[in-house]
């Protein structure tokens, strides 16, 4: 198994709060995993150091064996990193399609160097055919020039997840894609995640665990800044410290 994200000791603390404590993490290239955990427990404070938008207190990042830690976040997209958000990130003011474009051309130009600068224009093609492409997956391309203020919830969480894997990344981070979705638009984000899964890494965390146990290869739990519990889904489930975080001494259906 090829270790694509590995943190180790990772902590981040907010004065006197400690959001995470001491985790050690990683990420399997080519498989999709799980992060859950109550509210508060420390997940998407995770994402965030992993994606550059905080800095750890203490403990590394290392991405394909490359330290990360200090790396900021577009440069990591750029590595391959993309992931979305629990609200969902998008801009109402643009069309669908120039929320695609101007987020690939925003990551990838900046790096462009002196050799690629003479083939600009072949640069844009490939840009163009990134996001024609994400639109297919989405199902939005019948959409591509309405504005992104006119479609439903539903949509704008498809449009954030269609700019996410414009990007190409080797590894997409989804925080609660399923968040404020009803049950038909949730099973068009699982439907979708089944179609680009091929060559994807992919990490979600969720709180609908009946919607991702048949989708996740591995489920790691946080709770209090920590993890607790990592193995198969039917392990972490089955496990008597889960059950009590999760539904009390008592148990409870899961």
């Amino acid at each position: 198994m090829n270790k694509l994200i590995t943190t180790r000791g990772l902590t981040k603390q907010f004065g006197s709060l400690t959001a995470l404590n001491q985790v050690d993490f990683q990420v399997i290239e080519g498989q999709i995993s799980g992060v859950i955990g109550p509210n508060g427990s420390g997940k998407t404070t995770l994402f965030n150091l992993l994606s550059g938008y905080f800095p750890p207190t203490l403990g590394r990042i290392t991405f394909q064996n490359k330290e990360l830690t200090g790396i900021p976040p577009h440069k990591r997209v750029v590595m391959g990193i993309a992931r979305t958000f629990q609200l969902v990130s998008v801009f109402n003011s643009l069309s669908v399609w120039e929320n695609l474009v101007l987020s690939n051309i925003r990551s990838k130009q900046k790096e462009l160097g002196i050799s690629e600068f003479f083939f600009y224009q072949s640069s844009q093609k490939k840009i163009m055919a990134d996001c024609e492409k994400a639109l297919q997956w989405v199902g939005l391309k019948s959409k591509a020039f309405n504005m992104t203020s006119d479609l439903s919830y539903g949509d704008k969480r498809m449009l954030e997840i269609a700019v996410a894997l414009s990007l190409n990344p080797k590894v997409l981070l989804l925080d609660e894609p399923f968040a404020g979705l009803s049950d038909h638009e949730i099973g068009r984000v699982l439907e979708l995640i089944h179609k680009v899964k091929e060559g994807l890494t992919i990490v979600i965390i969720e709180h609908k665990l009946s919607k991702i146990v048949d989708l996740v290869k591995q489920l790691s739990v946080l709770n209090e800044g920590r993890i607790i519990c990592e193995g198969s889904p039917d392990e972490v489930l089955a496990n008597p410290t889960v059950r009590e975080c999760y539904w009390g001494k008592a148990g409870g259906s899961c």
